[in-house]
């Protein structure tokens, strides 16, 4: 079967779309644009395959260096961390059982409100015993203090 190179280029870009659903990264579809331009450009200018395999990776570079950042600003979103915070904070008074044992110098595990939880402690806590927790002890949010 013989493509036309119009129509190779945009199969090849088409690929690409595929590939960049498949793949985390926000990449190839700068690399599926070069390919949509070097097909606009084998159509309309009819230019060699020599031509043709220049504009794609120009603008697919040119595309990538340029619009990624900014791209990624956009889709990628904002993550709002106060959802968090008032989600940890509404462990704090909350009773939780033990499930790895806390040591002073080493950190042990919880169970509280249906979730597992690092824990610290100023003594040492057995697995299995009820404890409350006092107050978050790690920024993330995932370790707290318990007595």
């Amino acid at each position: 079967m013989n493509f036309s190179p119009e129509l190779a280029w945009f199969i090849i870009g088409v690929a690409f779309l595929i590939a960049e659903m498949l793949t985390p990264g926000f990449i190839l579809i700068f690399f599926a644009a070069g390919s949509f331009f070097a097909a606009l450009a084998a159509w309309l200018i009819n230019i060699e395959k020599t031509g043709q395999v220049f504009i794609f990776l120009i603008s697919s570079l040119i595309l990538l260096f340029t619009l990624r950042k900014y791209s990624l600003k956009i889709f990628k979103g904002s993550i709002d961390g106060e959802i968090d915070q008032i989600y940890t904070d509404l462990k704090i008074g909350k009773r939780a059982i033990v499930t790895k044992t806390i040591h002073p110098d080493k950190p042990g595990e919880i169970k509280a409100m249906g979730s597992f939880w690092m824990a610290v402690a100023d003594t040492e806590i057995k697995k299995g015993t009820n404890v409350v927790i006092k107050s978050r002890e790690s920024e993330d949010g995932l370790t707290f203090r318990v007595i």
